[in-house]
């Protein structure tokens, strides 16, 4: 009787050496690229250009772009190192959709970087450090607490007004009126 005789159906010890292989291979590729955000939250922090925070868009394992934090540096507060990443990548790509990327992010995303991670269409996401890590340097709201809806921007403290009557139905024609351009973008 061979040492495969107790093993499920359909398994042998090959095909469980294979899938070890290849998960070492993306732990591997997942440190590499991981490291490279978290050197990317050192620099932006050192340099001023914003809060320690970095993030690495990856394609086919190949580095596409490293970014850090640039809110400071760029009086942007949409200038998280995941948004900045995003930008450049589909700068650098000329291309709006990151299909067929993955993003490493040195900590969890906040709301707004999540919203742009699944709206760019990247594949993966890998990041280090969780929310809580980053609550020191007044972070707050993040994808955990986007998904459950607590956390501080979930609260807003803005006035928001749904406009009616003419204005609204005008505002709405523009989706009518030029949807025939977008179709195909989505």
């Amino acid at each position: 009787m061979s040492n495969n005789s107790l093993l499920p159906i359909g398994l042998t010890l090959g095909s469980i050496m294979e899938d070890t292989s290849a998960a070492n291979a993306v732990q591997d590729r997942d440190h590499k690229f991981l490291t490279k955000a978290i050197e990317e939250a050192y620099e932006g922090a050192e340099c001023g250009d914003g809060r320690p925070f970095g993030a690495v868009i990856v394609r086919n394992d190949e580095l596409i772009v490293s970014c850090h934090n640039m809110v400071l540096r760029n009086t942007d507060p949409t200038a998280h190192a995941e948004v900045t990443a995003i930008r450049e990548a589909c700068k650098k790509l000329n291309q709006i959709y990151l299909c067929g990327c993955e993003m490493y992010a040195s900590c969890e995303p906040c709301p707004m970087c999540f919203g742009a991670i699944q709206r760019s269409r990247i594949k993966r996401l890998v990041y280090g450090a969780r929310a809580d890590a980053a609550a020191a340097f007044g972070s707050a709201g993040f994808i955990s607490d986007a998904l459950r809806g607590t956390g501080f921007h979930e609260k807003a403290h803005l006035e928001i007004k749904k406009a009616g009557g003419t204005l609204a139905v005008i505002a709405e024609e523009v989706f009518e009126r030029t949807s025939s351009r977008f179709r195909a973008v989505n």
